[in-house]
């Protein structure tokens, strides 16, 4: 089928469009957009054969020379600026994710949400906004989430809707298609840095203070059990991994994850990943089942990504029988919003279990929780660590440590010692991990200075009346 004839059976709304969604493709001109398409469909027949047998610059060679041959027998003419953007194009489809390439290239963008074909938003410093890119059909959209998923031995199809894997960078991707996702396929991508974020980093954009870093370092040293609670989007795998930092390389940590994003720096770490089902609904490894496995890996921390259902009983009788110093994260919205959210995951594992007897396991693994959350303006902060001190009664006893105050929406506010000292300082102190007092200890408000006496000034008249007086 030459060009013409392409053209000519390119439908006026993209394949598996459903027209819900239909947007003008960014950049306006729709001839050149289905000439463009056509041709590319032209150059991945030609290329496609001999794909696999080559490498990455031979492959990049024969796009090009493909290309150069479809131009001339088509006698398609194209500025040499277009035909620059568009062998880049094809290369990116063939090799790469095609009109993502760019977004997870450029630092700035932390998030990836594709809602459609030709709807695609980034989120960049906390905010969401318009991308300006689009695949060019719906097609494209479908191979670059097969490809994605394909790399990691995962699929996505109509019995298998939904899908988690990750890029060879360790970005996190999710994946919906319909029937799931009404209105098409829905494509989320969650960068991570390619250098990891250090204490220091969050320090400097306002996420930690030096002496929440102090005692952080100290309870990781001093194998304190820490779960980090949050929304979602609001940085709990960052404190996790920077928490992580504090690890003595001389430990042994496994990691647990639905899809790997833990980016540890000690040499000896052991990373594990839940499996879903097969086509026949075999196989799956849920992290439960990681989790009893890893306590037979010799272990001296257990790190899970995120407890979300009954795994939460196993992560607490494994803080609770030796392996201290293990963290995770959950989704909560305060630190006592974090106590239910585990109390209810335990009771998921099935077990009829004593109100009392849940919250005595809680209590006795978890020593800190380090909330974090998202401003409205993007800002990612901790506000709020807080120690588990004990059980009354049925009643969870907490004490807050550090807490986030703010005096207005003008005001970028600052994490601040509540001025109580934490029990587990002893404890600490007794590993001979000392924390200084001055770290617990509120700064002063600033003393003003006191008010002056208001001084009368005599006018003119009375001060001649004063000193005629006076010469009497």
């Amino acid at each position: 089928m030459n060009l013409a004839d392409r053209l000519a059976a390119v439908p006026e709304d993209a394949p598996g469009d459903t027209g819900a969604r239909r947007r003008p493709a960014p950049g306006g001109n729709d001839q050149w957009t289905a000439t463009k398409r056509a041709v590319r469909a032209m150059v991945l027949e030609e290329v496609a054969p001999i794909a696999s047998d080559l490498g990455p610059d031979d492959l990049n060679a024969a796009v090009r020379s493909a290309l150069d041959l479809i131009l001339q027998r088509e006698d398609v003419t194209v500025s040499p600026m277009e035909r620059r953007a568009f062998v880049n194009e094809v290369i990116a489809d063939t090799l790469g994710y095609g009109p993502l390439d760019p977004l997870l290239q450029d630092e700035s963008v932390t998030e990836i949400m594709c809602n459609g074909y030709d709807e695609v938003w980034v989120e960049r410093s906390g905010r969401i906004e318009e991308a300006g890119v689009s695949f060019s059909d719906e097609s494209q959209y479908r191979k670059v989430i097969e490809r994605i998923v394909l790399a990691v031995g995962r699929r996505v199809d109509e019995s298998s809707p939904m899908v988690d894997a990750r890029l060879p960078d360790g970005s996190r991707v999710n994946a919906v298609i319909p029937p799931l996702a009404i209105h098409g396929p829905v494509l989320t991508i969650r960068k991570f840095a390619a250098d990891p974020l250090t204490a220091m980093d969050l320090i400097a954009s306002g996420t930690y203070t030096s002496d929440l870093v102090t005692v952080l370092d100290a309870c990781v040293r001093g194998r304190m059990n820490i779960l980090v609670a949050g929304g979602t989007g609001t940085g709990k795998t960052t404190n996790l991994n920077v928490m992580s930092s504090f690890v003595p390389a001389s430990e042994r940590i496994i990691t647990i994850e639905d899809s790997a994003e833990l980016q540890l720096q000690q040499r000896h770490v052991v990373s594990l990943e839940a499996r879903p089902a097969n086509a026949e609904g075999q196989g799956e490894i849920v992290i439960r089942d990681l989790v009893r496995n890893a306590l037979r890996m010799r272990p001296d921390r257990i790190i899970i990504g995120e407890c979300r259902s009954a795994e939460a009983l196993d992560m607490l009788q494994a803080m609770n029988t030796g392996h201290e110093g293990s963290m995770t994260t959950v989704h909560a919205n305060s630190p006592r919003d974090a106590m239910s959210r585990l109390e209810m995951m335990v009771l998921m594992a099935g077990f009829d279990l004593p109100t009392r007897v849940v919250r005595e396991q809680i209590t006795a693994a978890i020593d800190v929780v380090v909330q974090c959350e998202r401003l409205p303006n993007g800002r990612r902060l901790v506000t709020s660590l807080s120690e588990i001190t004990g059980l009354e009664g049925e009643a969870i006893l907490m004490q807050e440590v550090f807490r986030f105050e703010s005096n207005g929406p003008d005001d970028v506010g600052h994490l601040v010692p509540t001025g109580l000292r934490p029990a587990f300082a002893d404890r600490l102190a007794a590993k001979n991990i000392p924390l200084p007092a001055s770290v617990f200890r509120p700064s002063e408000p600033a003393v003003a200075p006191p008010p002056r006496r208001a001084v009368d000034i005599p006018d003119a008249t009375t001060l001649a009346a004063r000193t005629i007086g006076a010469e009497r």
